[in-house]
């Protein structure tokens, strides 16, 4: 069974889906040991990923480190995932440090939910 053929109703948590699955389906061209291997990437990714935003010392490392983010984000369909990250992009270290410790808890919160729904994926 693909993972694009699994369903799981948010309509009820009032949220976008963690993650596109039909953009993920046509990103693998349907492949589904494509799609899992996909995912598995981007999660094994992400906390490294993560760490270097927070970690970030200058305001180049910082872009760099939400631009990356921003696009493994958008290659999975990890849509609100990768807008959040697209705001981190936009702000400044050094110039909006409360803005950017802000983003960084939202883009957290935001990767755990999309760890959950891989996760539940993979259990049915």
């Amino acid at each position: 069974m693909s993972l694009v053929s699994t369903r799981i109703d948010h309509a009820g948590l009032g949220k976008a889906c963690p993650v596109d699955l039909s953009h993920l389906r046509r990103y693998t061209m349907g492949n589904v040991a494509l799609e899992t291997e996909v995912l598995g990437l981007f999660l094994q990714q992400l906390p490294q990923t993560i760490s270097a935003l927070k970690t970030a010392k200058t305001a180049q490392d910082w872009r760099f480190s939400a631009h990356a983010l921003k696009g493994s984000a958008r290659a999975v369909g990890a849509w609100p995932l990768a807008q959040l990250a697209e705001q981190a992009e936009k702000l400044c270290l050094g110039r909006d440090d409360r803005a950017c410790d802000d983003v960084v808890v939202q883009i957290a919160q935001a990767a755990d939910e999309v760890r959950h729904f891989i996760a539940t994926l993979s259990e049915l």
